[in-house]
C-alpha cells in the first residue's frame, strides 16, 4: 500500500476516534451559516477580527528573494480591504506527504490546501462553501472537491497540461512548426541535441515530485475524452497498452522512455536539481521541461531572457486535434473545526484569492472565478487546442480512482513519481524494455480491477 493512502487510512482512524480531532461525521455540518456566493468583497466581514493560519505547498513564496508575487505582498494587499484579518502562512515541503501527516495530527490551522484525501472524508476536515449547484456558478472545477452536493474546496488556480520549452533553442535547431505527434517531438529533440548545445529534455528525476507531472496528460490530452480519467479508465483493463495510433497513457510515458534511451536527457538524471533548472530554462540550457503552465511564470522568472520561455501544447493528435487538460492546483479548504469567525474570515480570504488577489495571472494560470474567461499571454500556442476539464466520477465511485491506486500501487495522477521515476532508470539502464514495463503496469491495474470487483468493459 502506498504512503499516502497509508497516511489517508490513519486519518480516518483517528476521526473514528476522536470526532474532535477531524470535525465529526456529519458532511454538512459547519460553524458558520455563512456560504462563498454570500460573500461580498469589501463589505462582508468588515467587523470581524480574526488571526488565521494557513497551511501552504508554496514554500517559493515566503521568500523574500523569490520572483514573483511573494505572500508578504499578497497579504499586504488583502489587509488594505481587510486589516483585521491577518493571516499567517506556514509552507510545508513534500507537500502531498506531510499535509496528509498534518490532517492527521489536527494542527493545522485554519486553512490548507488540500491533499489527496478520498472524497468521501472532505466533510470530515472540511467546510462546505456552499453547494454545488451555487458554486458552479461561482467558480472553475467546482466538482473538483465536491461531495453528496457539498462543495469543499476552491482551487488556487488552473492548468493546462503542455510542455516549457525554450523559444530561442528550437530557432537554433531550425525548428519552426511546434510538434504534434510523439515521433515528431522526439525527432525536434534530436535536431535540438545536434544543433544546439542546450540539453534537449530534462527530467527533473532527482527532485521526485516533478516527474508526478507526466501523469497529467494520459486523461483528456491523450484521449481527447473529458470523460476518461474519472469514468473510463476506473473500468479499463489493460490501460497502458499500445493504441497503435500514437495515443493513449503507453504513447505519453513512451516519449519519456524514448527520450532517455535515445541519450536525449541530461547526462546524469540522479544529479538533476528542480531550483537551478529554472535558471537554465531562462538561459537556454534546457530546451524542454514536462510540466503544468504553473511552472512557466517560475521560469521567466529565473533570469534575464522571460521572452525565451513558452508553452507549447503536448505532442499527441487524437483524430486530427489536440486536445490538453484542464484541472485545479491545490485548492484552499477550511478547518470546520475553526471557530465561526475564523471561518468566515478564512472564506473572505479566500474568495480574494480568487477574485482580486491575481494570483492566477502572477502564476501564469487559468483564472478560478467562473466569469473570468481570460488566459495568460503563455498560452499563445495554445489557439488550436480544445482545453478539457475532466468530467467527475459517476455517483458511488467518487473514491473508485483512489482504491484503484492503492490497491495497484500505481498512484496514476496521485503522486505517482516513483512509477515514473522508474521509466527513467530502467531506460538510462537499458535493463527493462518499455513494453515490459507497461506490461507490469496493465497486470497491476488489471488485478486491482478484479480485487475491487469492478465490472471492465
Amino acid at each position: 500500500m502506498n504512503l499516502k493512502k497509508i497516511v489517508a487510512a490513519g486519518v480516518a482512524a483517528v476521526c473514528a476516534v476522536s470526532m474532535a480531532a477531524c470535525g465529526g461525521s456529519g458532511s454538512n455540518s459547519k460553524a458558520t451559516d455563512m456560504t462563498y456566493d454570500q460573500i461580498k468583497l469589501g463589505e462582508t466581514g468588515k467587523d470581524i477580527k480574526a488571526d488565521l493560519k494557513l497551511y501552504s505547498n508554496r514554500t517559493d513564496m515566503l521568500k523574500d528573494d523569490y520572483n514573483g508575487t511573494t505572500w508578504k505582498q499578497y497579504l499586504a494587499e488583502f489587509n488594505k480591504l481587510y486589516p483585521n484579518i491577518k493571516v499567517t502562512v506556514e509552507g510545508g515541503t513534500d507537500y502531498a506527504n506531510s499535509a496528509l501527516t498534518r490532517l492527521q495530527g489536527g494542527d493545522w490551522g485554519d486553512i490548507m490546501m488540500i491533499p489527496a484525501v478520498d472524497k468521501s472524508e472532505l466533510g470530515n476536515y472540511f467546510l462546505s462553501y456552499g453547494s454545488l449547484d451555487n458554486m458552479k456558478k461561482e467558480v472553475k472545477y467546482a466538482t473538483d472537491k465536491a461531495y453528496d452536493d457539498q462543495v469543499y474546496g476552491v482551487a488556487s488556480t488552473g492548468n493546462a497540461s503542455g510542455i516549457v520549452y525554450n523559444k530561442k533553442v528550437f530557432k537554433e535547431a531550425g525548428i519552426d512548426k511546434l510538434p504534434t505527434t510523439p515521433d515528431e517531438f522526439i525527432s525536434d529533440l534530436k535536431l535540438i541535441k545536434e544543433k544546439t548545445n542546450a540539453i534537449p529534455l530534462y527530467t527533473n528525476y532527482a527532485a521526485g515530485w516533478t516527474m508526478g507531472a507526466w501523469d497529467d496528460y494520459i486523461g483528456g490530452t491523450a484521449t481527447g475524452d473529458a470523460k476518461y480519467m474519472n469514468q473510463t479508465l476506473v473500468h479499463t483493463k489493460n490501460p497502458f497498452k499500445d493504441a497503435g495510433d500514437g495515443t493513449h497513457a503507453y504513447s505519453v510515458y513512451k516519449i519519456l522512455y524514448d527520450a532517455v534511451a535515445d541519450g536525449l536527457t541530461e547526462d546524469d538524471y540522479s544529479t538533476t536539481d528542480w531550483e537551478s533548472s529554472k535558471g537554465k530554462m531562462n538561459s537556454g540550457e534546457i530546451a524542454t521541461m514536462v510540466l503544468g503552465s504553473w511552472a512557466v511564470s517560475q521560469m521567466q522568472a529565473a533570469g534575464d531572457n522571460a521572452e525565451d520561455v513558452g508553452y507549447m501544447p503536448f505532442p499527441i493528435t487524437v483524430d486530427g486535434k489536440q486536445y490538453a487538460s484542464s484541472g485545479p492546483d491545490y485548492a484552499f479548504g477550511i478547518n470546520k473545526n475553526s471557530s465561526a469567525d475564523n471561518q468566515e474570515a478564512a472564506m473572505i480570504f479566500v474568495k480574494w484569492m480568487t477574485e482580486k488577489s491575481n494570483f492566477a495571472y502572477n502564476e501564469g494560470g487559468i483564472p478560478i472565478a467562473a466569469d473570468d474567461d481570460n488566459l495568460p499571454d503563455l498560452y499563445a500556442d495554445f489557439k488550436s487546442v480544445d482545453l478539457i476539464a475532466d468530467e467527475p466520477a459517476k455517483d458511488g465511485e467518487e473514491d473508485l480512482l483512489n482504491d484503484l491506486n492503492s490497491e495497484s500501487e500505481l498512484n496514476l495522477k496521485n503522486g505517482g513519481d516513483s512509477r515514473v521515476q522508474s521509466i527513467v532508470e530502467h531506460a538510462a539502464n537499458k535493463d527493462q524494455s518499455y513494453d515490459d514495463l507497461v506490461k507490469e503496469w496493465n497486470q497491476k491495474w488489471s488485478d486491482a480491477i478484479d480485487s475491487e470487483g469492478v465490472e471492465a468493459k
